[in-house]
């Protein structure tokens, strides 16, 4: 650290921190010290003389700066009522690697200086220095004196308050101004007006004065005593603390943390509030909030006593204060590869094993994390084994130690059934994370079994059970199962089977087991995400119209979790302007819509990897109507049974393995079997779908085609089968 001193004129100086001083001394020594205190310097010259000067700055512990805070020594040259030929600033630290001690080596004109400490956060912690010539003809200090007023006791202590009246008189250049202090350590203050003290206890008052020639008075002090007024208060203030500043995510402080001390009294009021720093620290007024920067585990005792006496009883405050992160703004880099027997077709036999990689070169890795599927990610701690049948998508990243997170990569790849490993016979197909019965997610990890099942899938909560008595016996039934076996712990059992209980399935009354994807609320619309063109929106009555403010193709899914076997019921209305009939659909069994490596756009993705169910009342134009499986299964418009324009109807999309069903107002009005291929159209070579290798899992959304196709949905649910 560099001080720079430059004097202007014939005369410039300069020093570096930490300078040995000049084997010629100075003619003079002038020292600024500074310790705790953020509002004033603990010691420094008030006058000098003209002429060569050493400047000594200490900022250190043996000057009494215990929670390493710096601070500075600065001489104003911006304001032209004061000297501009110094130019100083000292930086110090009791920490630094000079114990915060320096020197620099100026010399000093005639005049006043005005210093100051520059750093942010600090109080007035300033002063003036006045340099008088040598030759000056006043060299006698102006005369002081001080009285003390108010009303007395029989001890000739002063009851609730003391005034104190200070004087000066100088014969010679005349006063300049006049200065006080409070206590033996407090600091200098423009005296202005008479000083009141309130505050019970003995008391010192310091006080001087200066002439315009430069010339101090002496300090002289006036002491006294302020005793309470009698009262009958014996409850003692009520305390309180707050800790305060940027904390990481453990609740630790970086680089420093401020407490702040609060006490109120409903009777004789607060007299004075202390705080001590650790268990061992000695009491201190307090004045102003603590600011702690040391690193470490700190403790902040405190306490308030009123005017009556009452002292309240010591409180503490605990925190920790850790260094901020570094600089480091690059995230890690993640790779990762798949292994496993494959296929002709490049399909993994059975299963794949997926091993992610992640490295950093500066903070280093916190984590490493993966999501399967597009469901949320989850720490990465071993290679990922995925063996069910279809496709699938591993997306991986990592953060590092300062905070930055890796864009997401991601691995595709399909896992073909094995021909000597029959596929698990599974009462349904359910890969939730946790295990969910009905409606209450106990948060226990939703794991695969030794049976190949989830436990999701062996709990059966879809069926219809007759009672309830018996959907708890047979839940009881699989866990002590899974319990002998290891697959669970004894906690796990108790939480899945309370679960069981509180969803009430069995009982009378119970739902149909549909669970609301899209209700009419704010909430539930904001969990679709909307892709490509056109636009979907909320309507106060509880349902979506798309197409009203924006053209082009484009669909709003679901991304929260894929289907396989389902039954999706819906409403939707034709609210085409004019005479004319919206063009829409439903898409289902469609994989993750980003990130894919054979189709950029999202919108598309839905096109072709999955089906669209039609939703198209018009006597004209596309020769697929409602009800039809576009593409691949054409129902023309007398067998789709068209409602009048601006009715709601019901529709319910029925997926069994590769058997589609759709009804419509209750009536079955299409049924399709994917066999592959399809019936109206020849293949295409950009649609994988085509020929018949659709998935047996995915997503669900709701296509819009533009402004002039307005169609509304609403009460959108879905049970799987």
């Amino acid at each position: 650290m560099v001080v720079g001193v430059v004097g202007l004129g014939s005369t410039t100086a300069y020093g570096r921190a930490g300078e040995r001083e000049a084997d010629t001394a100075a003619a003079q020594t002038l020292v600024w010290t500074a310790g705790d205190p953020i509002d004033r310097y603990l010691s420094f010259p008030t006058t000098a003389v003209a002429g060569p000067a050493t400047i000594v700055f200490e900022n250190s512990r043996a000057t009494g700066n215990t929670t390493g805070m710096p601070h500075t020594l600065t001489f104003d040259v911006s304001d032209p009522e004061y000297n501009d030929d110094v130019r100083l600033n000292i930086l110090a630290n009791p920490d630094d690697d000079q114990g915060g001690r320096y020197s620099a080596e100026v010399t000093l004109t005639p005049g006043r200086y005005r210093f100051s400490c520059t750093l942010p956060g600090h109080g007035p912690m300033q002063g003036i220095l006045t340099v008088t010539d040598p030759g000056g003809e006043d060299t006698t200090a102006p005369e002081t004196s001080a009285a003390v007023d108010g009303e007395k006791n029989a001890d000739g202590a002063y009851i609730g308050h003391a005034t104190v009246t200070v004087t000066a008189t100088d014969a010679g250049s005349g006063v300049d101004r006049i200065e006080y202090a409070l206590g033996p350590d407090g600091a200098w203050q423009p005296y202005t007006a008479p000083v009141m003290v309130h505050r019970t206890g003995t008391h010192t008052v310091r006080y001087r004065a200066t002439d315009r020639a430069g010339n101090t008075a002496p300090e002289k002090t006036a002491a006294f005593t302020v005793v309470t007024p009698p009262t009958d208060d014996t409850t003692p203030p009520e305390t309180s603390a707050t800790v305060s500043g940027e904390t990481n995510e453990r609740g630790e402080y970086l680089g420093m943390a401020t407490v702040t001390v609060t006490a109120s009294d409903t009777g004789s009021g607060v007299n004075a509030i202390e705080y001590a720093l650790g268990p061992d620290g000695a009491w201190q007024p307090y004045t102003a909030p603590v600011m702690v920067h040391r690193t470490g585990t700190h403790t902040v005792r405190y306490r308030a006593t009123d005017r009556a006496g009452n002292t309240a009883p010591e409180k503490t405050a605990a925190f920790t204060v850790v260094t901020p992160p570094t600089d480091d703004t690059t995230p890690p880099e993640t790779s990762a590869t798949v292994d496993g027997n494959r296929n002709s077709d490049g399909a993994y036999i059975g299963s794949a094993t997926v091993t992610v990689r992640a490295a950093d070169t500066d903070s280093g890795v916190e984590r490493v994390e993966y999501s399967l599927d597009a469901g949320p990610y989850l720490a990465y701690t071993a290679p990922l084994t995925v063996d069910r049948a279809g496709f699938h998508t591993v997306r991986h990243r990592a953060t590092d130690k300062a905070g930055n997170t890796s864009a997401a990569k991601e691995e595709v790849f399909t896992v073909a059934e094995s021909g000597g490993v029959p596929a698990p016979n599974c009462p349904e197909y359910d890969e939730r994370l946790t295990v969910i019965v009905g409606t209450v997610d106990t948060g226990v990890p939703n794991r695969v079994t030794r049976s190949r099942c989830t436990v999701n899938e062996l709990i059966e909560d879809e069926k219809d059970w007759s009672s309830h008595a018996l959907f708890l016996k047979h839940v009881d039934k699989v866990l002590d199962r899974l319990l002998a076996d290891g697959e669970i712990d004894a906690r796990e059992h108790g939480t899945i089977y309370q679960a069981a209980r509180q969803s009430g399935i069995g009982k009378p009354g119970q739902t149909d087991g549909y669970t609301d994807l899209f209700d009419g609320t704010a909430a539930s619309f904001a969990k679709w995400q909307h892709v490509g063109g056109g636009s979907f929106g909320l309507n106060p009555d509880g349902s979506m119209t798309s197409g009203t403010t924006r053209g082009g193709l484009g669909m709003l899914w679901f991304p929260q979790r894929q289907y396989g076997d389902f039954s999706l019921k819906l409403r939707w209305r034709d609210d085409a302007p004019g005479g004319g009939n919206a063009n829409s659909g439903v898409f289902v069994r469609f994989p993750y819509v980003h990130g894919n490596p054979e189709e950029p756009r999202p919108e598309w993705v839905a096109i072709k990897y999955g089906h669209e169910v039609q939703v198209l009342d018009r006597p004209d134009g596309d020769m697929y109507k409602t009800g039809s499986v576009y593409g691949f299964d054409r129902v023309g418009l007398g067998g789709a049974g068209v409602t009048p324009k601006g009715t709601w109807n019901d529709y319910e999309i029925r997926v069994e393995g590769q058997h589609y069903s759709v009804f419509r107002n209750g009536v079955l009005i299409n049924e399709f079997e994917n066999s592959g291929g399809q019936e109206f159209a020849p293949p295409r070579a950009d649609d994988p779908g085509t020929d018949g290798r659709r998935y047996a899992q995915g997503y669900l959304g709701l296509q819009v085609h533009g402004t002039t196709d307005v169609i509304s949905y609403r009460d959108i649910r879905v049970r799987e089968l």
